[in-house]
């Protein structure tokens, strides 16, 4: 195999174990779940998606062929890992207690918020 090409290989392999490394650390240390979800969806696609292409190097490399159940995880990994981490955060924002209040709306010195558009009823 071809310096050069063996270098690109470990250097995606070395990319792709620190940042799959970093996505457990984040899971571990962070204090939020919000933080927590972020953590790992955005490291362990770009660390598991350099380990994957670096596999595709050194196969299409060596003769042995790309085989497509590479490309088709690293197809699978893109789509899903961004999507269910939007689709947790989503979940447990609805499921808190004290939500932030929507941004259409400005919140009233007493605490409450206040829609213009839409006001609520004069209290009796």
């Amino acid at each position: 195999m071809n310096d050069v090409v063996e270098f690109v290989v470990i250097f995606l392999l070395a990319v792709g174990c620190f940042f799959t490394l970093l996505g457990g650390v984040a899971m571990v240390k962070l204090s939020d779940f919000f933080r927590r979800v972020h953590g790992p969806a955005k490291a362990s696609t770009l660390g598991v998606g350099c380990i994957l292409f670096a596999s595709i190097i050194y196969h299409w490399v060596n003769g042995s062929g790309v085989h497509p159940r590479e490309i088709l995880i690293i197809v699978f990994l893109f789509l899903t890992a961004p999507i269910s981490a939007h689709l947790m955060s989503r979940a447990a924002l609805s499921l808190m207690d004290d939500r932030p209040p929507h941004p259409d709306r400005t919140p009233d010195p007493d605490g409450a918020t206040v829609d213009h558009d839409n006001p609520a009823p004069p209290e009796r």
